[in-house]
C-alpha cells in the first residue's frame, strides 16, 4: 500500500472519529445518507494498516450479497490486497461457510443441501402427506411461517411451550416431523443455517474458543435489522476479548414484521462493556428542506437515539403536497409531474414512485401507460403478473373458456383441494391420448370412474365449482363477478387464514383486483363482453407495459424495497390514515412507530425533490373510503411544505371556484353546487362519484363514475343529479 493513510482523506470529523476509534466496542449511529459504508470499509482498513490486524482475524457481516460484494471490492481497491482470507458476507452466507467447514460438529452430512423457500414448502407438504394430515386443515404456508418464525427466535420444536393452545401440540408435532425429515434427507432451510451455526458453537466449547482466538474484530452493518438468532450468534462469536463494531440507525429499522428486533441496537451498550458511540449526522444526499422535514417527523417517535440530520448542501425547493380527489386523480397527477420532469431534460430513471402497499401500483401503472411513460417495478412484479392475481384471472378465464388448459393447470389445485400431481398427470395423459382439452379429459375420467374415490370427489368438485361460478355470475356486473369468483374459489378466505408474512399484501392485491374490475371501461369500438375485454386488457398490460433494463424508466417500488436507494426525484403516494400508516398499526404503538420510520426512510431517499400525495377518497376492498391525510403529513412543519394546485386549464370561472380550509381546490357548478369527489344519485344510473368535469357554466359536463353503470359524461344542467 503506497499511501497507508489515504483511506482517511476527506472524512468529516465524526467519520474520522469512528474510523480511528480505539480498539474497544464501538457503536456508529449512521443517519441516512451519512456515508456509513465508507466508514465501515475505512474502519477495517484502519485496523489492518494502523493496528496491523490480519485480514484473517476480521469477521464482517452485512445483509445483502450486493453490500458484501461492494465491501470486499472497496477493501481490495483501498488496500491493494486480496480479501479471500477475510470473512465478509451475509449472515446466511457466513453461517453456510461455517457449517461447510464444521459439518461433523454440526451433525450434518458433508454434502448437505440448502432448501430455498419453494423447496421447503414442498418438503412440508411431504410431511403432511406422510402423516395423512389434510392440507385444508393445516395449510403448508401457515406451517412454513410457524417453523421459520420459531427458528429465527432460536426455538426447536422440543423447546416450545404449546401454551395450552389446542392447536399448539399439532403444530409442534408437524415441526418435529419436519426436522426429522430434514435431518434424514441431509438438507437445511435458510433459518436453519443460523440456528445450526449458533447451536454448533454453543455446544462445542473448543470450537468456540478457536473462533474467539481467530476472529479478534467483528463488524456488523445494518445492525438495527438483526433478529433474535442473529444477535445470539454474534454474541457467542464476540466473546470477551474481541472488539465489536456495529453500524446502524434505529430510525431506519423497518423490518419488525419479518422478525428484526430494534431492541438489539438499543441493548448493545448494556450487553457489551466500554462502548464508544459516534453519531454520523451530516447527510450527503438530500437538501436541507427534506432533512428538516424528516427530522421533524421522526422526532415523534420515542425511545430512539437522538440524531439531527443536516447538510452543507442547498436548501432546495419546498416539499410538494397534493390532495387528490381520488386514487385516479392522484395517479394522473403523478404521471403529469413525471412528464414535466422528463420534458425538462431529466432522466425518468432518476424518478421513483414509492408506496406502502403493492396493491397501489395498479392505478399508478395504468396512468403511466396512458401517458406513454415507461416504468419498472423494482424488486417485484407488475400488478397483473403477481401470482395471486394470475390465480384469480385463471378462474375468470375458465368461466369464459373451459378449454383454456393453462388456466386449468394454474387453478385446479389452487387453493389446495386434494388434487395431487398424480391425478393431474393422469388428466394430462388422457388429454394427450384423446386429443382433447384438459377440461374434457377430466370429464371423461370422471364419467369412466378412473380415479380413486378421494381424487374422484376432488376433481368432480372442481368441475362443478367452475360451472356453478359461471351460473351464478351470468347476470352480474364485472366487479360483482370478480368478487364472487374470489369468494367461491376460496382465494380470499385462503389468504385471510394464512400466517404468511405476505398474506396481507396478497389479500390487498386481490381486493385491488375487485377495484380494477369495477372501474374498468371497455373500448366501445371493440364490442366485446366485459369479461373478455378485461381479460384482454390484463394480458396486454402484463405483457408490454414494463420497460426493459436498458430503457429510461420510472422506478416503482414499495417503501420497504426502497431502503438503501436514492433518487433525485421521489414521489410518496397514498399518505392517508389507514393506508399509511396502515390501519393494523393504529392500536399498536410499536407498529405505529415502525410505520413512521418507514415514512422517514421514504423521505430520505429523495435527493433534490420530494412530492407527497394523498387521495380524499379511495376505493379499497370494494368500497369507497373517505380519508384524512396521514398523520405523517401533519407532523411535517408547514414551513417545509407547499401545496400543489391543479393546472389553470382545469379551473372554472371565479364565480364557481371555491377553496376549502386546507387550501385545496373544490370546483363547483353554480347551478347545483356539484363538487369533484362528491357523491350523487341519478334517477337512472343510481349512485356515483364525480370524477371530473369540463366546460363552463350551464354547459359544463360532469364525469361521474356510477357503482353499477360505469363512467358517464353528463351535461350539468340536464343531469338531474341529487347530492348525497
Amino acid at each position: 500500500m503506497t499511501n497507508p493513510q489515504h483511506y482517511l482523506d476527506n472524512l468529516n470529523q465524526p467519520q474520522h472519529d469512528a474510523v480511528c476509534a480505539p480498539l474497544t466496542n464501538l457503536m456508529v449511529l449512521a443517519g441516512a445518507g451519512s456515508g456509513k459504508t465508507r466508514v465501515l470499509v475505512s474502519r477495517i482498513a484502519h485496523l489492518i494498516e494502523h493496528h496491523h490486524v490480519s485480514p484473517h482475524q476480521i469477521f464482517a457481516v452485512t445483509f445483502t450479497n450486493k453490500a458484501a460484494g461492494e465491501m470486499r471490492h472497496r477493501l481490495e481497491a483501498l488496500l491493494g490486497l486480496p480479501m479471500t482470507s477475510m470473512w465478509v458476507g451475509t449472515f446466511h452466507g457466513l453461517a453456510h461457510r461455517f457449517l461447510r467447514q464444521h459439518w461433523e460438529q454440526a451433525k450434518l452430512p458433508q454434502t448437505f443441501h440448502i432448501l430455498d423457500s419453494d423447496d421447503q414448502l414442498q418438503l412440508i407438504k411431504r410431511v403432511l402427506k406422510n402423516a395423512t394430515i389434510n392440507e385444508d386443515e393445516w395449510p403448508p404456508k401457515k406451517i412454513q411461517w410457524f417453523i421459520n418464525h420459531h427458528k429465527n427466535e432460536g426455538n426447536r420444536a422440543s423447546s416450545i411451550d404449546p401454551d395450552f393452545n389446542p392447536y399448539g401440540n399439532d403444530l409442534l408435532t408437524i415441526y418435529q416431523m419436519y426436522e426429522e425429515l430434514c435431518q434424514q434427507s441431509g438438507c437445511v432451510d435458510f433459518p436453519e443455517l443460523l440456528l445450526r451455526a449458533h447451536e454448533t458453537l454453543r455446544d462445542n466449547p473448543s470450537l468456540l474458543a478457536s473462533f474467539h482466538e481467530r476472529f479478534t474484530h467483528i463488524l456488523v452493518d445494518e445492525f438495527q435489522d438483526t433478529n433474535t438468532i442473529q444477535y445470539a450468534w454474534l454474541r457467542l462469536l464476540a466473546g470477551k476479548n474481541q472488539t465489536f463494531t456495529i453500524v446502524g440507525d434505529d430510525d431506519q429499522s423497518i423490518y419488525g414484521w419479518r422478525g428484526a428486533k430494534i431492541e438489539n441496537i438499543h441493548r448493545f451498550e448494556h450487553d457489551f462493556s466500554d462502548v464508544i458511540t459516534v453519531r454520523l449526522e451530516q447527510n450527503y444526499r438530500s437538501t436541507s428542506t427534506i432533512l428538516n422535514a424528516a427530522n421533524a417527523l421522526i422526532a415523534n417517535n420515542n425511545d430512539r437515539f437522538s440524531k439531527e440530520l443536516w447538510t452543507e448542501g442547498n436548501t432546495g425547493e419546498p416539499i410538494g403536497l397534493y390532495a387528490a380527489f381520488n386514487e385516479i386523480d392522484e395517479a394522473r397527477f403523478i404521471a403529469s409531474q413525471i412528464k414535466q420532469w422528463s420534458e425538462s431534460g431529466n432522466s425518468r430513471q432518476d424518478c421513483a414512485i414509492l408506496y406502502r402497499s403493492n396493491a397501489q401500483s395498479r392505478v399508478l401503472e395504468e396512468a403511466l401507460i396512458q401517458n406513454n411513460i415507461p416504468y419498472r417495478i423494482y424488486g417485484g412484479k407488475r400488478f397483473f403478473e403477481r401470482a395471486e392475481i394470475k390465480d384469480a384471472l385463471g378462474y375468470m378465464r375458465l368461466i369464459q373458456n373451459r378449454h383454456d388448459d393453462a388456466a386449468i393447470e394454474r387453478v385446479i389445485n389452487t387453493p389446495t383441494r386434494g388434487i395431487g400431481d398424480k391425478t393431474i398427470s393422469l388428466i394430462r395423459d388422457k388429454a394427450k391420448e384423446s386429443h382433447s382439452s384438459l377440461w374434457q379429459a377430466a370429464i371423461t375420467i370422471i364419467d369412466n370412474k378412473e380415479l380413486p374415490a378421494r381424487a374422484h370427489t376432488a376433481v368432480l368438485g372442481f368441475l362443478r365449482l367452475i360451472d356453478e361460478i359461471e351460473e351464478h355470475t351470468k347476470e352480474l356486473q364485472l366487479g360483482e363477478l370478480c368478487e364472487h369468483v374470489l369468494t367461491a374459489s376460496n382465494l380470499l378466505d385462503f389468504y385471510k387464514k394464512s400466517k404468511s408474512d405476505l398474506a396481507q399484501s396478497k389479500l390487498d392485491n386481490l381486493e385491488e383486483l375487485i377495484n380494477a374490475t369495477k372501474l374498468f371501461e371497455p373500448n366501445p369500438e371493440e364490442d366485446l363482453p366485459d369479461l373478455v375485454a378485461f381479460l384482454s386488457h390484463a394480458s396486454l398490460e402484463a405483457g408490454e407495459a414494463q420497460g426493459d433494463m436498458s430503457e429510461d424508466c420510472v422506478q416503482m417500488m414499495t417503501l420497504h424495497s426502497a431502503k438503501g436507494l436514492e433518487f433525485p426525484f421521489v414521489i410518496l403516494a397514498g399518505l392517508e390514515e389507514g393506508l399509511f400508516p396502515h390501519s393494523m398499526s393504529f392500536d399498536d404503538p410499536t407498529r405505529l412507530q415502525e410505520e413512521r420510520r418507514l415514512c422517514y426512510v421514504g423521505m430520505t431517499r429523495a435527493m433534490e425533490r420530494l412530492l407527497i400525495t394523498y387521495a380524499e377518497t379511495r376505493r379499497t376492498r370494494g368500497q369507497t373510503h373517505y380519508n384524512r391525510a396521514s398523520r405523517f403529513v401533519t407532523e411535517i412543519p408547514k414551513e417545509w411544505l407547499q401545496e400543489v394546485r391543479l393546472q389553470a386549464t382545469l379551473r372554472k370561472p371565479v364565480s364557481s371556484y371555491a377553496t376549502n380550509s386546507r387550501g385545496n381546490s373544490n370546483y363547483t357548478v353554480p347551478e347545483s353546487a356539484y363538487q369533484v369527489g362528491g357523491r350523487v344519485m341519478h334517477p337512472k344510473f343510481g349512485e356515483g362519484v364525480i370524477l371530473n368535469f369540463e366546460g363552463r357554466g350551464r354547459s359544463a359536463r360532469l364525469q361521474v363514475k356510477f357503482n353499477h353503470a360505469g363512467t358517464k359524461w353528463l351535461v350539468a344542467q340536464h343531469a338531474k343529479l341529487e347530492k348525497i
